[in-house]
Parts: C-alpha cells; structure tokens; sequence
C-alpha cells in the first residue's frame, strides 16, 4: 500500500491513547523484518534512519532510503518512513526528497537556548516541506551556559515546565521524554518515572516519545503507553535478535559460507522480534491498524 506518514500514525495513536512502535533500519534485512513481523501482527509500523545508520552506509542516505520506500510500498500493513537523531542540517534537507515524512532533529547536546534556536529553525525548515518534526530535550541541569547531560544517560530527566516551553517556542510537533530509558541497553532492566510521565502529559499537548525502549521491560512498556507515550523506539533489541540468531548459527554450522543462510535466520529473529514487541504494546492499547 502507499506511503503513510509518521504524523498520521502517532495522532492516530494519541487519539486512542495507544502507541506505534518505531524501529530504527541498518540493512535491507531489517527493512524486510520489521515489515514482516508488523504484518503478522497485523499493526503499523515507522522505519527509522539514523544519522549513524547513514554513516554506516558510507554516509549515503538514498540506497537505504530508496529500499525501505519499495519495501513499504508493497506492505500489507501501513508503514511510514522517519529520519531519526539527525544532527546535520545537511542530512536534514534530504528528508523530503529521500521519502521521509518525519525527521527528529538532535539538538539536545547544545545547552538550552542554542538547542531551542536550532531546532526552532529546524521545525520552520521541515514544515514548510510538509514534514512532521520531533525533538527532544537534554537533562535540566545543563545551565548557566553549562552542556546538558545527554538526554538518556542514566539520571537524565525532562523538566515539565522547561518542556513546555521548549514545544511552545520551537513548534516541534512531538517530544522524546527523559523518564529512565537509556539508547543501546542490551538488557531490560530500565525502571521508568511513570509519575513524571503522568506530569508531562498533563503539562504537553503534543504526542510523547520513548527513545531507548530495548531496554524497558514488557510492563513498563505497556504502563508507559497507558501513562501517554504515542511514540516507541527500538533499535538494539533487533541487533541483538538478529546477531544471537546469527552467532547460533555459525556455531552450529561452522562451515557455512552462503550469506543468505545465516542472514535469513537473522531476518527471521528480528522478525519475531518486532511481533513480539508490537505484541507487548498491544496489551498496553498499542497497535492502531
């Protein structure tokens, strides 16, 4: 089916207080894996690139870009298409034309008003193309001129007020929240601050988004969609799928040099995983078909 965009999807979800679960994209493998375990769940789904992810591929956008778009376009679910943690203003102004419908602009290592004037002229840039914008905060204590703590290191909270304040003068059209997630846990064990979470709901009128989720455990996940989260992050529980899956294999099959072989059982994995995830937030109220 067509393209559907990242704003259409998270209102969707905020409007019947669920969630849409987002994965981040390195290989074509995981453009296959993420539509296919979203298919059998039946849900919809955000394909995410990184800024890393780009750099991975010799910092060239378009080739996976280009590969996500034909693979969403012949999904049977609704897929859109999401640059994430963009830093560059080049790679910014690629959105739009690679098939993005969404960006989310990292400005949050900059102390405060460098990431408000930043991510300000940011949002201007991206809705005059019609594209969705999120963004996020660093932790509170970044001030007096000092940098912020990145926005997910342990400790690291977002303020109610100052967010507020933030999503009013920048015009983003989504926050990523600071409530005890962590980017690139390999285990679950992250411990969120739903009373905080409650408290930027209340505070916010635009969808809230977790970055970080591979490492927040299943009940966690589901209270935290229940709590106001619209928007889920999961980047390294795929790698983590598809590289055990891959590891078992070879050790199984140390013979084997057929890359299909051990790339399908990766594929697969990470298939699986993406069900299982988009399972989980469905006992939260989480998937909007």
């Amino acid at each position: 089916m067509p393209l559907v965009t990242t704003g259409e999807l998270v209102t969707r979800a905020a409007k019947a207080r669920s969630a849409v679960a987002a994965f981040n994209i390195i290989t074509l493998e995981h453009v296959e894996a993420v539509i296919a375990g979203a298919e059998s769940t039946g849900a919809p789904v955000v394909l995410q690139v990184s800024e890393n992810a780009v750099k991975f591929r010799y910092g060239r956008l378009l080739p996976l870009a280009r590969a996500a778009v034909a693979a969403a376009e012949r999904a049977a679910v609704p897929v859109a298409l999401h640059l994430d943690h963009v830093q560059s203003d080049d790679l910014l102004r690629q959105a739009h034309s690679a098939g993005f419908s969404s960006v989310m602009y990292d400005a949050a290592r900059l102390p405060y008003a460098e990431n408000l004037a930043a991510t300000r002229a940011a949002a201007d840039w991206a809705h005059a193309q019609g594209l969705w914008i999120e963004a996020e905060l660093g932790q509170v204590g970044g001030k007096n001129g000092e940098p912020p703590l990145d926005a997910h290191a342990p400790g690291a909270r977002t303020d109610p007020a100052q967010a507020r304040a933030f999503v009013a003068d920048s015009g983003v059209d989504a926050l990523a929240v600071a409530i005890g997630s962590s980017h690139a846990m390999t285990t679950r064990t992250a411990a969120l601050d739903h009373d905080l979470l409650k408290r930027l709901a209340a505070t916010l009128d635009v969808p809230l988004v977790l970055h970080g989720s591979s490492g927040v455990p299943d009940d966690e996940l589901t209270a935290a969609v229940a709590g106001g989260i619209t928007k889920v992050n999961v980047g390294t529980a795929l790698n983590q799928a598809m590289t055990g899956a891959i590891r078992a294999f070879l050790a199984e099959h140390p013979e084997a040099v057929d890359s299909r072989k051990y790339l399908n059982v990766g594929r697969e994995a990470m298939a699986g995983a993406v069900a299982r995830i988009v399972g989980v937030l469905a006992g939260g109220g989480g998937v909007t078909a």
